[in-house]
């Protein structure tokens, strides 16, 4: 029986068990088996992809946005051949994994790579550089008090911040609890919404989803976008999956220019064909509103209801505000990489720390995966693609010793 002490020390500490975290540990696992044994990841569930489960069935998300050759295991048709006999939970177009679908593969994945051991219970809190015997390392410090001694860190954390617009932050007027929520605190699970007016604020596929859900609920939902509702398959088009956008963008050595190719690629909030369908058939029965070009400025709680200004004048009533304005990325933000960034300094551009060739914070051994790699991966980073860009330049610098740190101090 595999005991659940955590080692004191290890070569690497995976921080994060979500699904690039696990595309990490089976690409590593792949170019060297004898490393197993070598690292840890710490989760505060103890377990793989809870945050990423507990995300898609609070939000009620029957499939990906991303193709079925986009997971966490090496073989890119490893879902297609997990599939076979599952053609329905395959969505139009190019096979779209069902919720379900990809969470089963996920467990096979973590069943044949053998990584159910490798996951310890824990949240992170502080991630420390220091030097033992001469030598640079992390202490990696738990919320409990307790420490790993870690020669190397990834962060896979996802690392974004809710968005939230400054009317929200200036609501002064108490109302009850769960009345104003960002999308990443609401849980349709068990919510009883027969009935009630509901008001959800941005134009993305998570407010979408959550409008689909509150009606399947019984809700009355108005969706005020700021823009046009845009449609899109993905957030971010194919090439920059490949050659065709990103040889160009890492031929730029201006990290500005960078940034900005990564803002228009992803061009803002869209939902996909699917959805939006799903979204006019809903204003056509008579249980949405769609408020486009719509700003929200200011909501006030009024006895029993928001009173909300947008656009000049007031809206009708609600009984619940839903900010799905999406998340940030800001590495000045992330507590965990404070201390590397203050022993470590590098620039950041729009939130976006200046990583090195490795995805390093340069001269150090912390490593960040997610959004917040993006000026290196580019805009993909953030999705099941990136994850698997960002392993080939990590898994590189740990199996290779020639490629380790120049480490400062």
């Amino acid at each position: 029986m595999f005991d659940r002490t955590r080692p004191s020390s290890t070569d690497l500490a995976i921080v994060g068990a979500g699904p690039q975290a696990l595309t990490l540990a089976t690409h590593l696992l792949q170019k060297r088996e004898p490393f197993r044994n070598r690292f840890i990841v710490l989760d505060p569930s103890g377990t793989w992809l809870a945050r990423w489960r507990h995300q898609f069935a609070a939000q009620d998300i029957p499939h990906l946005r991303s193709p079925a050759v986009h997971h966490p295991d090496p073989d890119p048709y490893a879902l297609r051949r997990f599939a076979e006999g599952r053609a329905a939970e395959l969505f139009p177009p190019y096979d779209l994994p069902g919720t379900r679908l990809f969470e089963d593969f996920c467990g096979d994945v973590v069943r044949r790579w053998e990584l159910a051991d490798r996951v310890y219970p824990g949240k992170v809190r502080q991630v420390l550089p220091v030097r033992r015997s001469g030598r640079p390392r992390f202490q990696v410090i738990l919320s409990d008090g307790s420490c790993t001694v870690a020669r190397r860190v990834v962060l896979a954390t996802g690392a974004a911040v809710p968005d939230l617009p400054r009317w929200a932050g200036e609501i002064a007027a108490p109302h009850p609890p769960g009345r104003l929520c960002h999308s990443q605190q609401v849980d349709l699970r068990g919510l009883d919404v027969t009935g009630e007016r509901i008001l959800i604020v941005g134009g993305g596929l998570t407010a979408a989803h959550l409008a689909v859900g509150a009606m399947r609920r019984g809700a009355k939902v108005t969706l005020a976008v700021r823009r046009q509702l845009r449609e899109k398959l993905f957030d971010a088009e194919p090439g920059w999956l490949g050659p065709k956008y990103l040889k160009d963008f890492e031929a730029e050595d201006c990290w500005l220019t960078r940034r900005e190719m990564i803002r228009q690629a992803r061009g803002g909030s869209s939902v996909t064909p699917a959805m939006m369908l799903q979204l006019r058939r809903a204003v056509n029965r008579g249980e949405l509103k769609i408020l486009e070009n719509t700003e929200v400025t200011a909501a006030v709680w009024e006895g029993r209801c928001w009173r909300v200004k947008a656009g000049g004048g007031l809206l009708p009533g609600c009984d619940r505000i839903w900010l799905a304005t999406g998340t940030q990325f800001d590495a000045a933000r992330d507590p965990l990489l404070a201390d590397t960034l203050r022993i470590y300094p590098t620039e950041a551009i729009g939130g976006l720390p200046v990583l090195d060739a490795h995805l390093r914070i340069p001269g150090s051994e912390c490593f960040v995966m997610g959004g917040l790699a993006a000026l290196t991966v580019g805009p993909a980073a953030r999705n099941l693609s990136g994850g698997r860009m960002a392993c080939s330049r990590i898994v590189r610098a740990i199996v290779k010793p020639s490629l380790a740190a120049a480490v400062k101090g």
